[in-house]
């Protein structure tokens, strides 16, 4: 079994709290080529479709048969440069978390079109901090490991992440003067720490 690889800062919906849409009467198959119409509409660089099995298409979507231990389903795209993700596991079932995306990307991609002016994208909400190549703060290139952001040992224990976390957040933090990117370095250092 593969692991869903849900992007850094990112929620997860505990099990227990997941709940089935009974509105959605489309199939996974007819979601997913929805999906991807609304895909090319967008004019995406490239785009890509994650969950946590190997029953996918070439594009990252899944199979209309696909059906994983982890139902949650993220959509990852480029473009002009800049990385956005968005990503859902609210219900239980996979075909469930494909069409809350669907929408989501369908209804933000629509207000785009309308001719209001705003101070930035619509799917402003949804890009992900530079050099994020899905997995942000954990070890890249490009990035530094989350235990050296906030200067603990990579086996430390929670408390031990809390309080460094919480006196990086302290030095770092906009209103004191600190930068706001190494702020949020810091934030989803913590998270990536505590979820491990």
């Amino acid at each position: 079994m593969s692991r869903l690889d849900w992007p850094a800062g990112f929620k997860r919906t505990p099990e227990s709290e997941r709940e089935r849409n009974r509105s959605f009467e489309a199939t996974l198959g007819a979601t997913t080529k929805e999906l991807a119409t609304e895909m090319g509409r967008m004019n995406a660089d490239e785009w890509r479709g994650e969950i946590s099995n190997a029953h996918t298409k070439s594009n990252g979507l899944p199979l209309h048969n696909a059906n994983p231990d982890d139902p949650g389903f993220v959509l990852r795209w480029t473009a002009d440069s800049e990385q956005f993700a968005v990503a859902c596991d609210a219900s239980p079932r996979l075909r469930d978390n494909v069409r809350y995306v669907l929408k989501w990307v369908h209804e933000t991609r629509m207000r785009s079109q309308r001719p209001v002016q705003t101070g930035d994208s619509e799917f402003a909400a949804a890009r992900l901090p530079p050099g994020d190549d899905g997995d942000v703060v954990a070890g890249t290139a490009t990035s530094q490991p989350a235990h050296e952001v906030l200067g603990v040992a990579p086996d430390a224990p929670e408390t031990v992440v809390e309080s460094a976390a919480r006196a990086r957040k302290a030095e770092t933090h906009p209103d004191n003067g600190g930068d706001r990117e190494e702020f949020q370095r810091v934030v989803e250092a913590e998270e990536v720490m505590l979820d491990d």
